[in-house]
């Protein structure tokens, strides 16, 4: 991981001594609501239905156990709901709704069980925390600063936090590891002063990977590492893409770029784009409706503005050789080889007693397990998806656990995934019987990676104050319905994806199956959308899913996914040869959509949004 030097650890103390300063002028009625409010959201606090939340900076993913328990820390001790907002546990039931959400209503009392806080790991690898009362924002904004962390840049219109695959650095499909490009270029971004009032935010993914895990063509900038015939390095470079009202995929603007040159060539999207970006309304303001209006006229202009750069600025951000080989030495494998000949007789006892003995244990090895760069090593994804849980969502002692088993087995080290769920990355083969008994003690080790169940879920009307409907309860009905790990394994891999509004924080548009909530009448209705892609091996090229037909009320979504998967069973070519999203392009969505609205309840009047 990434080593703070001194300047940074100065940085990060300096910006909350910074924001304790705003906070107590605030409270004493010295500096307006009006100058406070942007002052906040560039530390991460925003204010939501009904409390505020705090968005916490993980770049590209990576946290260590100290900070893994500060994040439990904040959780335990100052994630609480407002008990004069809710008096009683009538009032929350009330305000809240009566479907159990996640940790907090766990038990049968709401009340009790509305003290219980937790975090949320987000699709942008980012963490945040939805009942940290705002006179406790800056004691949270210290802690975060003891391990080096804080919420800069994770609001506003900037350049937020750059993602990555949780693979980076040790997939065994990887070109190069591009953890050194993103933290310079985290450095780079930070506080960027001609970038700290964009037309609106901007998001950059980067992977090194052939399989894209980071879902880079859903970001306005996606990078992916890549030679030349010459075999040099350097990057393709994808500019414009997006979800939320007006859903793009993003097009090619270099097919390779000198890796020395990436920040100059990012000066010059991002310039373009804050020169002729759209300011008079929020909805076209985003850099794809720039892209899709302008096409190969703002390609062009990004070029001009490059050669700018490099003629007659004399290229001011190129990378040195030296630079890069000092950040990489943060990003240094942890020494765990085994002993290879031990190594090689225990691993192939544990694939033996897989196959022979313990189906659990095989299923987990199948799904949760994945190879490592280093052969001695594997990565093992810990399962945060089960019921009574929203997906993404960890309690304080469920974050202490995670930090118990990255101690003992993973060198102090997790990492955030794009589906809201933690990676170990540096996993003994050896280690994979005590580490699956540990986990499963922990609760961590349900065999659902990529299945059903595994589902994007964004917080919905439960806590935003943006969206139309929620997803918490959806997402909870049907986990509950498809428990049964021999009919998700039967289904196979399939990219769930649930969004509370149009703005599509749970990735609706790119889910295999797609669940979006809408507005009709003052009631909640869901729009079911099919093929989507984020661009993973699984879903094959990036794509936009198609709505099926008229929106469903929410009793009638659960019963709409199980037509739909019924007719993939149905008429799939065999259960191991043809996956969901196979099956749908080869038969195209008229069956599935037929389905879909034969599923419809009699008594339910239809709708067309």
């Amino acid at each position: 991981m990434y080593q703070y030097t001194d300047f940074d650890r100065q940085f990060v103390r300096a910006r909350a001594n910074q924001y304790r300063d705003q906070l107590t002028r605030w409270q004493a009625g010295q500096l307006p609501e009006e100058e406070f409010r942007p002052l906040r959201l560039q530390n991460g606090w925003y204010v939501q239905r009904y409390a505020p939340m705090l968005r916490v900076a993980v770049p590209y993913g990576e946290l260590n156990t100290a900070q893994l328990r500060v994040l439990a820390k904040i959780a335990r001790e100052y994630d609480q709901p407002n008990a004069a907002l809710f008096n009683d546990a009538q009032t929350a039931q009330d305000m809240l709704g009566d479907i159990p959400l996640q940790g907090k209503f766990l038990g049968n009392s709401v009340k009790t069980n509305l003290t219980k806080g937790y975090g949320h790991f987000t699709t942008r690898q980012n963490v945040q925390y939805n009942w940290i009362p705002l006179d406790k924002s800056a004691d949270v904004m210290d802690l975060l600063a003891s391990v080096n962390m804080h919420g800069i840049q994770t609001s506003g219109n900037c350049i937020r936090n750059i993602t990555s695959d949780e693979r980076a650095g040790i997939a065994a499909d990887e070109l190069a590891d591009p953890r050194p490009f993103a933290e310079i270029m985290r450095q780079w971004s930070t506080l960027h002063p001609e970038f700290a009032f964009l037309p609106r935010k901007f998001k950059i993914a980067i992977t090194g990977a052939l399989e894209d895990r980071a879902a880079t063509a859903w970001h306005d900038v996606g990078l992916h590492m890549a030679k030349n015939d010459l075999g040099e390095l350097g990057f393709k470079v994808l500019v414009g893409g997006g979800m939320g009202r007006t859903p793009i995929v993003a097009s090619v603007i270099r097919e390779f770029l000198p890796w020395h040159q990436i920040l100059n060539y990012l000066e010059a999207i991002v310039r373009a784009y804050n020169r002729f970006g759209r300011r008079d309304n929020i909805y076209k303001a985003r850099i794809k409706i720039l892209v899709k209006a302008e096409g190969q006229s703002f390609f062009d202009q990004v070029e001009a503005e490059y050669k700018d750069i490099v003629e007659i600025d004399g290229a001011p951000h190129t990378i040195t050789q030296a630079e890069l080989d000092r950040v990489s030495a943060s990003f240094v494998a942890p020494d765990l080889t085994c002993n290879r000949s031990d190594a090689e007789t225990k691993i192939a006892n544990i694939l033996r007693a897989a196959a022979e003995d313990d189906v659990e244990f095989g299923r987990w090895l199948q799904q949760n397990v994945a190879p490592q760069k280093n052969p001695d090593l594997r990565i093992v994804t810990l399962s945060f998806k089960r019921l009574g849980q929203a997906p993404g969502d960890a309690t304080a002692d469920q974050l202490d656990l995670a930090a118990d088993l990255a101690d003992q087995f993973s060198a102090g080290e997790v990492r955030v995934t794009h589906d809201q769920n933690l990676v170990l990355p540096w996993v003994r083969c050896d280690q994979l019987p005590e580490l699956w008994k540990a986990a499963r003690k922990a609760g961590f080790a349900r065999p659902n990676i990529r299945l059903l169940t595994d589902m994007i879920a964004c917080p919905g009307g439960d806590f935003c104050s943006l969206a139309n409907a929620r997803s918490l309860p959806l997402a909870e009905a049907i986990t509950r319905r498809y428990q049964d790990l021999d009919e998700l394994h039967d289904l196979g891999e399939i990219d769930l994806h649930i969004s509370g509004c149009i703005n599509s924080c749970g990735h609706h548009h790119s889910g295999h199956i797609g669940i979006l909530g809408v507005d009709k009448d003052g009631k909640e209705w869901y729009q079911i959308t099919l093929g989507g892609s984020d661009g993973s091996s699984l879903s094959g090229t990036p794509a936009l899913g198609k709505v099926v037909g008229p929106s469903f009320s929410a009793a009638e979504v659960p019963d709409v996914i199980e037509a739909v998967l019924g007719v993939y069973r149905d008429q799939r070519l065999t259960r191991e040869s043809e996956t969901f999203i196979a099956a749908l392009r080869r038969l195209g969505a008229e069956p599935f959509k037929l389905a879909a609205n034969g599923a419809r309840h009699p008594a339910q009047q239809e709708e067309t949004v």
